[in-house]
């Protein structure tokens, strides 16, 4: 809080992401969370949309790559948690206002601009980590509307033998201290992070994005538990994938996560 406070206002942009993503692998360090990254590297200026399963998701995302993150407005009045969130590039979300809504789409772009990576959870809700919900095409618009692409991030908690862990799973009527008691009581958590390919936003419904990175994210998962065989993929060898201008429409009502 101290740092956030008093040198963040002096840092530059660099130095507070590197700051925050060391906060956050340091915080999983602490919980006994091993990091493991697969697929293809992040690619800046992206939004980034994950599957959600866990008040711990956000760490492993910035341990990887330090990203803002779109929450609900509710968050920005929470004692601490909401301060920390707000000078962290945390963009509040109101539900149920379209005029905000336009607000909100304009911050995500401006930081998509400047390079930043954006992180979404579209789910709009925590899950156990065994299934994947579909996504709330409308959170994904920003990236639409700026030209920036779309890359799926897949979350998995793992125990050391490999098998899928709930200890993380933030879910149903699991409340916060159950979640950290269930946590800190695993010797050793694996989190997988599995990033595919960036996905092009140029002449492609909304909807036709959504259904894509949702079901990019659910194979992902549902072979979670075999060993990994992904590699990290060059530099030279990272392109936006395109997807096809239009499919069959689902809903589009916006929903940020409850949790």
């Amino acid at each position: 809080m101290l740092t956030i406070a008093l040198l963040f206002p002096l840092c530059g942009a660099t130095r507070r992401l590197a700051l925050r993503q060391r906060w956050a692998a340091r915080l999983l360090a602490v919980l006994g969370v091993e990091l493991r990254a697969e697929g293809c590297a992040v690619a800046p200026g992206c939004m980034l949309v994950a599957n959600h399963i866990s008040w711990i998701d956000i760490f492993v995302i910035n341990a990887l790559a330090p990203s803002a993150f779109v929450s609900k407005a509710e968050v920005r009045a929470w004692p601490v948690a909401g301060w920390l969130a707000a000078r962290s590039e945390t963009v509040f979300l109101r539900r149920g206002s379209r005029g905000h809504a336009r607000i909100v789409n304009a911050e995500i772009a401006a930081l998509l601009d400047a390079g930043r990576n954006v992180a979404v959870f579209p789910e709009g809700t925590t899950t156990d980590g065994s299934h994947v919900l579909g996504f709330h095409a409308a959170l994904l618009q920003p990236a639409i509307a700026c030209g920036h692409a779309v890359q799926p991030l897949a979350l998995s908690y793992h125990t050391a033998d490999g098998r899928r862990s709930l200890a993380p799973a933030y879910d149903g009527e699991v409340s916060f201290g159950q979640c950290l008691r269930a946590i800190v009581a695993e010797r050793r958590l694996i989190a997988r992070i599995h990033a595919t390919p960036a996905l092009a936003t140029t002449e492609v419904d909304r909807r036709a994005l959504a259904t894509h990175a949702q079901a990019t994210i659910a194979a992902v998962v549902a072979a979670a538990a075999q060993p990994a065989t992904c590699h990290t993929v060059p530099s030279s060898r990272r392109s936006a994938v395109s997807l096809p201008p239009h499919t069959q429409p689902e809903s589009s009502a916006i929903s940020p996560s409850s949790r």
